[in-house]
């Protein structure tokens, strides 16, 4: 029989028992000690059925395959651009991995992409040393123009779209901003009005503060109704 000795959404400390017994999964931050799931780090739990996930509350972007993520160009080379998604390393985005001609091949890559440049792609592939080879041949894969760059910790990501991407709908229908956030903590807002810009940098920078809360979208909910002057936000 399982026990589980913590809430869901609670903050955790660095060898805190969550559960006793095998019949939870750990995720995340979480690890298994024969019968009993253990924090790894300072965290808030997430229980979804049988797996018991911790998020961290601090920490740098590890990445993983898949994950779309905000970058921007930093240098060009002969095949292809480096890309400062905020690692330890720059990422590598091949002419072949743009997603534009068929045989991979861009005569002049500055015309394509420049340095300064900011991208949405997707994690291709991860080497040992986290180095990162990048892809744009995705759906919604692209170059971003005007808008607004800020930088949240990655830790944080998971609260700030919330579940279903509820969250970050919420924000969007509010302030009437187009959001792309990368799994890297890198956000991208762009709306027609730039005072509902800095609303929504300000409500996802309040998310931040708050992601250990219990009940954060009742207080984001009341948060934007009073920035934006409008009841009724879903």
């Amino acid at each position: 029989m399982t026990k589980v000795l913590v809430e869901d959404k609670a903050i955790v400390v660095p060898g805190q028992v969550l559960a006793d017994g095998m019949g939870f999964l750990p995720a995340g931050a979480a690890y298994r000690d024969n019968d009993k799931i253990i924090a790894l780090q300072l965290g808030m739990v997430n229980i979804s059925g049988r797996l018991i996930k911790l998020i961290p509350l601090k920490g740098l972007y590890v990445p993983k395959i898949n994950d779309m993520i905000l970058g921007t160009v930093e240098d060009i080379t002969m095949t292809g651009w480096f890309v400062d998604y905020g690692g330890s390393k720059y990422a590598m985005l091949s002419g072949r991995n743009y997603g534009g001609r068929d045989d991979g091949r861009i005569d002049d890559l500055s015309t394509v992409l420049n340095n300064g440049d900011v991208i949405s792609a997707q994690v291709f592939k991860v080497i040992k040393n986290n180095t990162v080879d990048l892809t744009m041949g995705g759906p919604g894969l692209r170059k971003l123009t005007n808008g607004r760059l800020i930088t949240v910790s990655p830790p944080k990501v998971p609260r700030i779209i919330g579940k279903q991407g509820s969250m970050i709908s919420m924000i969007k229908d509010a302030t009437n901003c187009r959001i792309i956030v990368g799994q890297n903590g890198i956000i991208w807002i762009y709306g027609p009005d730039p005072e509902m810009e800095i609303v929504a940098i300000e409500t996802i920078q309040k998310i931040e503060e708050l992601a250990h809360t219990t009940g954060l979208t009742d207080l984001i909910k009341e948060f934007l109704e009073k920035r934006v002057g409008k009841k009724n936000v879903q």
